[in-house]
């Protein structure tokens, strides 16, 4: 089925039962996505022990892989505390960062008066250094979970609107009018044509935001929290010279990073089957 043709299905309400081997990648497939990345995260990490026995250096300086996993294992209490506040932030950061950058995406997009008055801004907003505004932010809202709330959502709302106002943008024209010839007013033809049309962008904005928000959530913590939090962790092992337990902390975060991708890609594939269909 072509795009328009997949489109206009979805205009009319019908629905698409996408074919299995669209939805569902075979156990073989799975294995050759999967084995080149860990295939080379295996030798990087061989490499880095190497170096580390070879060259002697202080454990202050650069802890090993092996050091590194026992201070997983043994800080895996103190670690899952804080990577449960450090989620909770990032989960209402984000679902913020999601709402704000929708609802922007979409006066941009459907007037030329709120382009022209919004999307400079929106631009400028990422001219802001981030590290420098945090404080200020705590400043104004308080030592509590707002300024990170906050921190989170400027970081991570930018790629949802940009990519939810090409989405937009990317709508057929040709289901466009037709909508409008079967009588659809602007409401409805958002939600029958742009919404559905954009929503590969918005995920693709989301996939994006969600390693944003990892980064944004240290800075936040970083900012001014009192205790607690993954980002705190790193400030208190840092000033202990704790290298691997630094590390450790790094782990947990790029690991939180890597679920958050690939949830979003799940719910993707879920939420959008037609695109898995036109490719």
């Amino acid at each position: 089925m072509s795009a328009n043709g997949t489109r206009l299905a979805l205009a009319l309400g019908g629905r698409l039962e996408p074919r299995p081997r669209a939805m569902r990648r075979s156990g073989r497939g799975i294995a050759l996505s999967v084995a080149p990345p860990l295939v080379v995260g295996l030798v990087l990490l061989a490499l880095w022990q190497a170096y580390v026995d070879v060259s002697g250096v202080r454990e202050g300086i650069l802890a090993s892989p092996v050091e590194v996993a026992r201070a997983l294992v043994r800080d895996r209490s103190v670690l899952l505390s804080s990577a449960g506040t450090t989620l909770a932030e990032i989960a209402l950061g984000y679902g913020i960062a999601i709402v704000v950058g929708v609802a922007l995406a979409i006066a941009v997009a459907s007037s030329r008066l709120a382009e022209r008055a919004i999307y400079p801004w929106l631009v400028v907003s990422q001219m802001i250094p981030i590290p420098a505004l945090a404080p200020v932010v705590v400043l104004w809202t308080g030592f509590d979970i707002r300024p990170k709330l906050i921190v989170i959502a400027l970081v991570t709302f930018f790629p949802i609107a940009v990519n939810t106002i090409d989405g937009l943008r990317a709508t057929d024209p040709e289901l466009v009018g037709l909508l409008r010839t079967l009588g659809a007013g602007r409401r409805d033809i958002l939600r029958i044509a742009r919404l559905p049309s954009a929503l590969p962008y918005v995920f693709s904005g989301l996939r994006v935001a969600a390693a944003f928000a990892v980064i944004g959530a240290v800075f936040a913590e970083w900012a001014g929290t009192s205790s607690g939090g993954l980002g705190y962790l790193i400030l208190t092992y840092g000033d202990q010279t704790a290298t691997a337990d630094v590390f450790a902390v790094v782990v947990v975060l790029a690991v939180i990073g890597v679920a958050m991708f690939a949830a979003v890609g799940i719910v993707e594939r879920v939420a959008v089957p037609w695109w898995q269909l036109e490719e």
